[in-house]
Order: structure tokens, then C-alpha cells, then sequence
């Protein structure tokens, strides 16, 4: 048992839950609650939207059980159901995703380029800081939903190429080119903020 992977363990789960053991699937909701309503909250503001919608993905995760063949990873499969789930409930309710500034990966990657410039703690510092920000979350949001995904997923819930590729059911060279034009776009627009504070090692 010792030697079993994170994905060994998933997947005995999931052949558990397919079997009908509902406690099983209880077991991966317990597990990956938190990071499908971090991914969400990428998308969707409000906190009981995303409780919500959440638990939405789950209940179709469920249903759609008995078609999980093993061919990607559990989280993979359930993280491209959220993002079709979150996508479905905004074009539902006429809205575009929205993203907030305040979630930093656990490799330290983040699309709130503030944190890429020393706090000086000065006014004038902070004000930079904040507009970067906004700028940052202005240019995301005009994106074009697959720039967007793309991006989100790598530098908000830093999952590798090889994931996202899985999630979004595209090409490994379509992520990355995804990802470089949702860079260069944002890139684009804060180099003359970064400029005013004389850093530009991020984009």
C-alpha cells in the first residue's frame, strides 16, 4: 500500500465508488472539495455561487462516474467537469467569469503581479501595486475563454501543461500557446506599470 501513488489511490476509490460504495466517492468529494472551489473562485466571485456550482461538478462527477476509464487522473477529469459546470452556470445567468487577485499557487506562481514588486511601503508603492493588479484582472477578463482557462489553471491552481492539456482536451503545443499569448497580452499592458517602479521580471 506503501508504494501506491496519489493516482493508485484515486483510481481504487473511484473502482469502489463505480461498484456502487457511495462512501468511497465521499472520500474524493472530502479530498478535492477545496481545490475545485479554489479553481471556481478563479471564475466566480460570490461565496455561495461557488458552493454552489461546486457542488454541481460533484453531482455530475457522480453521474457521469461510469464513464471514467482511468485514461487521465481523477482530478484531471474532475477539474475539466468543474470548468464546463462553472462555464454552463455564467452563460446561464448571462454573466462573463470573473477573476480575483488574491490566490497564490503553492509553487508561488500567481497572475497578481504585486507580489512581484518590493513593498515599500509607501503610498505611492501601494497605488502601483494596486492598479497593476487591476490591470492584470482587467486584461484576463477580456480574454478569450480559452486564453483565459489556460492561463488560470497554470497560474492560479498551477497545474502542468501535460494536466491542463487534459483538462481543456487540447494539444500539449495548444497550452503553451495559449499560455504565451495570455502572457504577452498582459505582458503588453503592464510593462509601462512595471516600468514606474523599475521591475519587470515577470512578464
Amino acid at each position: 500500500m506503501e508504494n501506491l501513488t496519489e493516482r493508485d489511490v484515486d483510481q481504487a476509490l473511484v473502482v469502489r465508488a463505480q461498484s456502487g460504495d457511495k462512501k468511497a466517492f465521499e472520500l474524493l468529494v472530502a479530498k478535492y472539495q477545496r481545490r475545485i472551489a479554489r479553481l471556481l473562485s478563479r471564475l466566480i466571485r460570490d461565496p455561495h455561487e461557488i458552493e454552489d456550482v461546486t457542488q454541481e461538478a460533484f453531482i455530475k462527477a457522480y453521474r457521469a462516474l461510469p464513464s471514467f476509464r482511468g485514461e487521465s487522473a481523477f482530478y484531471t477529469w474532475l477539474y475539466r467537469i468543474a470548468i464546463n459546470t462553472a462555464k454552463n452556470y455564467l452563460a446561464a445567468m448571462g454573466r462573463r467569469p470573473q477573476l480575483a487577485a488574491d490566490y497564490e499557487d503553492d509553487e508561488g506562481e500567481t497572475l497578481d503581479a504585486a507580489a512581484q514588486i518590493p513593498d515599500y511601503h509607501t503610498p505611492d508603492a501601494e497605488l502601483s501595486n494596486r492598479e497593476i493588479v487591476r490591470t492584470v484582472n482587467e486584461v484576463v477578463d477580456t480574454l478569450p475563454d480559452e486564453l483565459k482557462t489556460a492561463i488560470t489553471l497554470r497560474e492560479m491552481d498551477g497545474l502542468s501543461y501535460e494536466d491542463i492539456a487534459a483538462v481543456m482536451n487540447c494539444p500539449i503545443g495548444t497550452v503553451r500557446s495559449r499560455i504565451f499569448r495570455a502572457r504577452e497580452a498582459i505582458a503588453g499592458k503592464l510593462r509601462p506599470l512595471l516600468e514606474t517602479v523599475g521591475k519587470d521580471r515577470r512578464w
